[in-house]
């Protein structure tokens, strides 16, 4: 892999912690631009890496969303960055504050009313109600009483606010149901709405696009292999989905999105070959899959900042395997693997044997960037001196998340800017 040369653009992005934002990295550094980076954690994954160029420690977005905006702005304005790249769910607050961005850096987002309906777990449902498209048996309900009246299982209870499996119950008995609920209550969550949906078996897999004013310009489908911590793909292989392709048209055209959009879904066992939609995600999902099968979403979502309107519809090769030796380990050590286990899944990594024969890395490009191996070789250790502490490492992070709590902060399309 080797960098385009001499484009020199300074692109500055929202958060440091994510595996989407550490592959942001390498993708935006291969395609030539300067990368700056700012996240509250200190020691989050792009902080293990030559490619940033400058690290800025920021307030969390959950915990303080006020004073991360007021940090992002005085950035921008005191630093020149040609793009402002929202990777993880700070999109949310960059697209309710659009207006007091656009003056300082380009960024490509859509109105906050179609982020919003994106981005709840409720509101996407019912789009996809709207439009036909097919989802698992969902219902949404109100309070704990509604959803202890629930009686066929298994089903996956959801927040409508939630990510990286944050806020998600999977529920196969009354008891279940019941800790489901209390959790729920204890947390606040029915004061926003809390969906049910039945459990389907089948195959996960992604699609993500980006779209020039509600015209889909790009694409990439892969479909989970192995699963790793928190349901993220510890291998994943570029697939083509057409009908999904054109699902996501519709849903862009639909929402007049703006930027990048991804979907997850379930392909059901059952043979008839239907995507199921389960989850929505407003922005970017690990690029290094997109551009390892030729398929450059980072570059195009720069470029479409930038205003340049791409032509045509861009999709990579299918057949493309990649994986995160970093995810391969945490889900290895959740499935219940043994220290032996966790030792034979780092000699398989280390020499690309078994479902890692004609895999790239993707998290971790050890040639280009020799730091970003770093959190794997301590989650390692970590893993071979107690395999249950896999149960903790992903809680350590998500500063970079929004809850229910930080949304309501952030405010609604009535509401004033925050703080002003």
């Amino acid at each position: 892999m080797r960098a385009q040369p001499g484009r020199g653009m300074r692109v500055l992005l929202s958060e440091g912690s994510s595996t989407s934002a550490r592959e942001a990295v390498t993708a935006l550094t291969l395609a030539g631009y300067t990368v700056e980076v700012c996240d509250p954690d200190p020691f989050c994954l792009t902080r293990f890496s030559r490619l940033v160029s400058r690290f800025h420690r920021c307030p969390g977005l959950r915990a303080d969303p006020h004073g991360y905006l007021d940090f992002i702005l005085a950035l921008i304005r005191r630093r020149h960055f040609d793009v402002l790249l929202p990777i993880h769910e700070q999109g949310y607050l960059f697209a309710r504050e659009r207006e007091r961005l656009a003056p300082h850096v380009a960024i490509a987002l859509p109105s906050f009313d179609s982020y919003r309906l994106a981005h709840g777990k409720a509101s996407f449902s019912r789009l996809l109600s709207e439009l036909g498209l097919t989802q698992p048996e969902t219902r949404i309900v109100a309070d704990a009483g509604e959803l202890r009246a629930v009686e066929r299982f298994p089903v996956v209870v959801k927040t409508s606010i939630g990510t990286a499996s944050r806020g998600v119950w999977m529920v196969r008995d009354q008891q279940e149901l019941r800790a489901a609920a209390a959790a729920l209550a204890a947390a606040g969550a029915f004061a926003d709405e809390v969906l049910v949906q039945a459990f389907v078996e089948g195959a996960i897999e992604h699609a993500q696009a980006v779209f020039c004013r509600g015209r889909l310009a790009a694409v990439h489908v892969c479909r989970q292999v192995a699963r790793g911590a928190g349901g993220g793909d510890a291998i994943k292989q570029s697939i083509h989905r057409p009908v999904v392709r054109a699902h996501l048209a519709r849903i862009g055209e639909r929402l007049a999105w703006h930027g990048a959009l991804s979907v997850d879904y379930i392909v059901p066992s059952d043979g008839l070959d239907v995507p199921l939609y389960i989850d929505c995600n407003p922005r970017l999902v690990e690029p290094m899959s997109a551009l390892l099968s030729g398929n450059d979403l980072a570059d195009l979502l720069v470029r479409l900042s930038l205003g340049e309107a791409p032509a045509g519809v861009a999709e990579g090769r299918a057949g493309t395997r990649t994986h995160q030796g970093l995810q391969a380990l945490l889900g290895c050590a959740l499935a219940g693997g043994t220290r032996r286990d966790i030792w034979r899944e780092c000699w398989r990594l280390a020499t690309k044997r078994g479902p890692y024969a004609g895999s790239v890395e993707e998290l971790t490009p050890v040639r280009l960037d020799w730091p970003s191996v770093i959190p794997e070789l301590i989650v390692a250790l970590r893993l071979l001196a107690s395999p249950k502490a896999a149960h903790d490492l992903p809680g350590r992070f998500g500063s970079h998340l929004i809850d229910i709590a930080t949304a309501r902060a952030i405010g609604t399309p009535s509401d004033k800017p925050l703080g002003g």
